[in-house]
């Protein structure tokens, strides 16, 4: 069986990704987060939200990665576990605002320092200019991969998702249909 396609496994980039991402949950999402009741979605939120307290819904989700509607729920689990609030904003009233309550600035005073520990743990060797090289490249790859999310439009990435699944489902018989 010549001719077959082939791959190097331990020099694929989107597999030496997911493993470091992977070996990052396990320890970070395994034992930090876990110990407050939180998913990873949820620690990013918060993340985001410790740096730019105030965040409409709709820039959560393109600051986080997370998907309008995911992110709904996610901020909903927050909201319960006393952590954020949502509140409409006062300047639309069809947008909704985030913030951090104490309990959520509290929760994060003890995280932060272990995401930050998790991350000196895995880049420990990698000198300093490759660490900028290595992100540079991955914002790089991120704007290859999402080229609406990269320019900070949630809602344009919404729309092209929405408007390349119209043109899809078009050319798909049974398509759009509802299944029950």
């Amino acid at each position: 069986m010549t001719g077959r396609p082939r791959i190097d496994f331990s020099e694929y980039l989107p597999y030496l990704i997911n493993r470091v991402g992977s070996a990052l949950v396990v320890d970070f999402g395994g034992h930090a987060l876990a110990h407050h009741g939180l998913s990873i979605a949820m620690w990013r939120v918060l993340a985001v939200l410790s740096n730019n307290d105030g965040q409409r819904q709709i820039d959560l989700a393109a600051k986080t990665s997370i998907d309008v509607s995911t992110l709904s729920r996610v901020v909903g689990r927050l909201v319960k576990m006393a952590l954020v609030t949502r509140t409409r904003s006062a300047t639309n009233s069809r947008e909704v605002v985030v913030r951090l309550t104490a309990k959520g600035a509290a929760t994060l005073a003890r995280l932060i320092p272990r995401a930050i520990a998790a991350e000196r743990a895995a880049i420990a060797g990698v000198s300093p200019k490759d660490l900028t090289v290595v992100k540079r490249s991955l914002r790089r790859m991120y704007q290859n991969l999402a080229p609406d999310v990269s320019e900070g439009s949630a809602a344009n990435h919404a729309r092209g998702r929405a408007a390349s699944a119209a043109s899809s489902s078009r050319h798909q018989p049974g398509a759009g249909r509802i299944r029950r």
